[in-house]
């Protein structure tokens, strides 16, 4: 088989709407910064948001995964990257996650210790829609079925996942405020 590579510059291809809304929201922070934080405090906010909005999207571009025969190789965007060999694989599965934005698919390994690892620009979303993300998903799944002893693979148990939503957090948030005036008035 041939050794396969996804990458995230094939995938994340910012639009001109991306732009706009970022050169938006850009304006709209100077505006409501411009007035307390004055020229010099803006500038340092716009240009820390600029900052971070980069090296989001650099490291978006520069992660990539890689599947061969020493195994699943997975690059966040720094340095080399990290190869999970197929001995330490237990299952490969697929991620649903929906919010607001939509629903993303993302493929992703269990490793022997119970960790989970996404596998970066191997993912289908709304956002980023990928036509063939069940036909490069299934190409990982036969690497890993001619690479592993059937006996090797175990499907992990189901996990609750504990989501943080914003409710949950106003909600938290408000019996914390209570709880604190509440004692701060005795």
């Amino acid at each position: 088989m041939d050794e396969l590579c996804f990458r995230g510059k094939d995938r994340f291809r910012p639009s001109w709407l991306h732009f706009a809304v970022l050169g938006l929201g850009l304006v709209v922070e100077g505006a409501l910064t411009f007035s307390r934080l004055g020229v010099v405090g803006s500038c340092v906010l716009l240009g820390g948001t600029a900052l971070l909005v980069g090296l989001g999207n650099a490291l978006a571009f520069r992660s990539w995964t890689s599947v061969g025969a020493a195994g699943i190789t997975i690059c966040r965007g720094i340095g080399r990257g990290r190869v999970h060999p197929w001995r330490e694989i237990r299952w490969i599965d697929v991620r649903e996650t929906k919010s607001q934005y939509g629903r993303v698919l993302a493929a992703r390994i269990t490793l022997a210790n119970g960790r989970r690892r996404s596998l970066p620009a191997l993912q289908h979303s709304d956002r980023y829609p990928d036509p063939d993300f069940q036909a490069d998903f299934q190409r990982v799944l036969n690497w890993w079925e001619s690479s592993t002893d059937p006996a090797a693979r175990s499907r992990p148990p189901e996990r609750v996942r504990k989501q943080a939503t914003p409710q949950m957090i106003g909600l938290v948030l408000g019996v914390l405020i209570t709880v604190i005036v509440v004692l701060g008035v005795r």
